[in-house]
């Protein structure tokens, strides 16, 4: 799914914690879009195995959702919503498609690693790959949260995400055919160092 769709997805769960207690709400959304957003800090390094986490991220968030409860501080609410969103965003890859360059063939049966069972998970393909038009109406439903609860420049950053994301899914095709062509015109040196996705068609 889109980086915007994971965000968004953090904003919606900073939204529900900020209708529990409102004082969190600057701590929540912070720390919660941090977390939708910081499973894909593995892009080019791993994608979807480096730095996703299904099993452990919500094993760990339901231990740092305890603490909060018990323990409310900013440092542990902000840890906790955290740990949700990064547990959120790393499940649900696996109901988008593959790794593949084109997700939209459905050639690949990698979605995202599981490293408790050690073994990929294979996508569910519920949203047929990251851009796909399912995607932008998952990212707009999870807007609605965030424009229900906050105002201001929070709103007019969720609504930015959103328009983000419609261009996104108007690119995403035609993006593929650009990126193929640029990682054609590289030296073989630094080509090596493109991930395997990205030059699968140019071997």
């Amino acid at each position: 799914m889109m980086a915007t769709t994971h965000a968004l997805t953090g904003v919606a769960i900073a939204a529900a914690a900020a209708l529990v207690s409102p004082e969190v709400s600057v701590v929540a959304i912070v720390a919660a879009g941090a977390g939708g957003l910081f499973p894909d800090l593995d892009l080019y390094a791993g994608h979807r195995k480096t730095l996703h986490f299904p099993v452990y991220f919500s094993l760990a968030a339901l231990v740092a959702v305890g603490i909060a409860v018990f323990d409310p501080t900013t440092l542990t609410v902000a840890g906790a919503l955290f740990l949700v969103a990064a547990a959120v965003h790393s499940v649900m890859d696996a109901f988008g498609g593959g790794l593949e360059l084109r997700p939209w063939l459905g050639t690949s049966e990698q979605a995202v690693y599981d490293h408790f069972n050690g073994r990929w998970i294979a996508p569910r393909r519920w949203i047929r790959y990251d851009g796909a038009p399912e995607d932008l109406g998952l990212a707009t439903l999870m807007a609605v949260p965030a424009l229900v609860t906050f105002e201001g420049q929070v709103a007019l950053a969720v609504l930015g995400l959103l328009a983000v994301s419609a261009v996104y899914v108007l690119l995403r095709k035609p993006m593929v055919r650009i990126a193929e062509y640029l990682v054609g015109q590289l030296p073989s040196a630094a080509r090596e160092r493109v991930p395997t996705r990205f030059v699968e068609d140019l071997q």
